[in-house]
């Protein structure tokens, strides 16, 4: 989720054209937070090697899923749940004629009925980043192999990374997950991801 997702695609070139449904969506409702598109386009290519189930917490009107969509091979399932009814109802309608994407409505945990995953995007719950809401159980979520993604990061440069002038607890409990080999990706001067794949062993 980023503030002005929606409108940062407005600078981009060509899209695909379910993120332009997708987008067309989200500005008819008023939807500001959409990812961007630098993240939509690692969401793109990380879909493209997945071959069982990609899923997604935080589906807003659907423009990351779009991303995902657009990427993903012939035959993968995709589920993204969503808490917001109205948002939900309003990103099933994007997918409608894509009978291999599921939109769920409630909260972030529901993604847990359709698991074990081959990509795993933490957008809306999971990440572990407010208080309340643990991280997502990833041993018992992804697949052997499989990818999570965490986005919506500020880029930093010191060790360790600090939030608010403390150490950044979910930045770090991602990239030290012993469960993971994880690496935090630069997309733009203001924006980076955490991208995890699931230790063999």
């Amino acid at each position: 989720m980023s503030l002005s997702g929606t409108d940062s695609h407005t600078q981009t070139g060509p899209l695909p054209p379910l993120v332009r449904r997708a987008l067309a969506a989200a500005r008819a409702h008023g939807f500001p937070y959409s990812c961007r598109p630098e993240q939509g386009r690692l969401l793109h290519a990380l879909a493209g090697g997945a071959r069982g189930v990609i899923g997604e917490t935080g589906t807003g009107c659907g423009v990351g899923l779009a991303w995902l969509a657009s990427g993903a091979a012939d035959g993968v399932r995709l589920v993204s749940v969503e808490r917001d009814p109205e948002r939900a109802r309003v990103a099933a309608g994007v997918f409608a004629d894509r009978p291999q994407v599921r939109v769920l409505t409630g909260d972030w945990r529901r993604i847990e009925e359709d698991g074990p995953y081959d990509l795993l995007v933490l957008d809306g719950g999971g990440q572990g980043k407010a208080d309340g809401d643990g991280p997502a159980d990833v041993g018992r979520l992804l697949a052997p192999g499989g990818t999570v993604v965490v986005d919506d990061f500020t880029p930093t440069t010191a060790w360790p990374p600090l939030h608010e002038g403390r150490p950044d607890r979910a930045r770090l409990f991602w990239l030290d997950h012993p469960g993971l080999r994880s690496a935090e990706l630069r997309l733009a001067h203001d924006l980076s991801t955490i991208v995890g794949t699931r230790r063999l062993g």
